[in-house]
């Protein structure tokens, strides 16, 4: 028979991870992975700010409605990344907030049962049952919550992401990718500014496509190669497009 005492959930009384409990090598996945998220945002901002910027270029030598263009963008487009982070976040949040409690009243109703689920759960991933019994004991008694919020559901108690953080990071983060084509539209000489815009956007998706590699431990050079591939080929559509609109004399 299980050692239900060992499980007995005592909300008042369980034990909290500190910080200084916290693995080292989760506290350096967390902050990379926000890392990486930067870097995706901020290669948005370059390759969707780029690509209006240049089309625009295309149809007109005008520098008024390409800065409007680009400067629409790039808030448009940092707004609704945030509203999108946002929203995604906050979806997340709230189910594992409703995960937690569920786990919470298991706790206080069924113990036992709960043990005998993470048991379960150790024994799935390769423990003999005497060693899957003694680790869900020893961590049941240390926090129950904990032990089976991480183990069954893969949630840590102690680090539910914030909407509001993700959603600024992904704001910050795209404005500061889309300062790139921005600068590069508009300070060269209007004979110039297309192909210095189309070189310093391929540069900064190769930049930010190698980082994201090293963050993820993936290929660099693949990595930087499909991601000034897929910059040009945005560039190249959206100005042959607006190309074709300014000699038809549609705009």
């Amino acid at each position: 028979m299980l050692e239900s005492v060992a499980i007995r959930y005592r909300p008042d009384t369980a034990p909290k991870t500190t910080t200084e409990q916290r693995p080292a090598t989760s506290r350096l996945e967390q902050k990379l992975n926000a890392l990486r998220a930067g870097v995706l945002g901020a290669n948005d901002g370059i390759v969707s700010t780029a690509a209006v910027v240049v089309g625009v270029a295309g149809a007109t030598a005008a520098t008024q409605p390409i800065m409007l263009a680009g400067m629409a963008a790039a808030i448009g487009g940092a707004v609704s990344m945030a509203l999108g982070e946002y929203v995604s976040v906050h979806s997340r949040r709230d189910s594992e907030k409703h995960l937690i409690e569920q786990e919470r009243r298991a706790l206080t109703g069924d113990p036992e049962g709960e043990l005998r689920a993470l048991v379960h759960a150790y024994t799935e991933r390769g423990l003999s049952p005497d060693t899957a019994r003694r680790a869900a004991v020893e961590l049941s008694r240390r926090d129950a919550l904990d032990a089976q919020l991480r183990e069954r559901h893969n949630i840590d108690p102690d680090d539910v992401t914030s909407p509001w953080h993700a959603a600024v990071a992904s704001f910050v983060a795209f404005v500061i990718g889309a300062i790139l084509p921005l600068l590069a539209i508009l300070l060269p000489a209007a004979d110039l500014r297309v192909p210095v815009t189309f070189a310093a956007t391929l540069l900064g998706l190769a930049l930010t496509g190698t980082v994201a590699a090293w963050i993820g431990g993936g290929s660099r050079l693949r990595a930087a190669l499909r991601v000034t591939i897929g910059g040009a080929l945005a560039l190249a559509v959206t100005y042959g497009a607006g190309t074709l609109l300014g000699t038809t004399g549609m705009v």
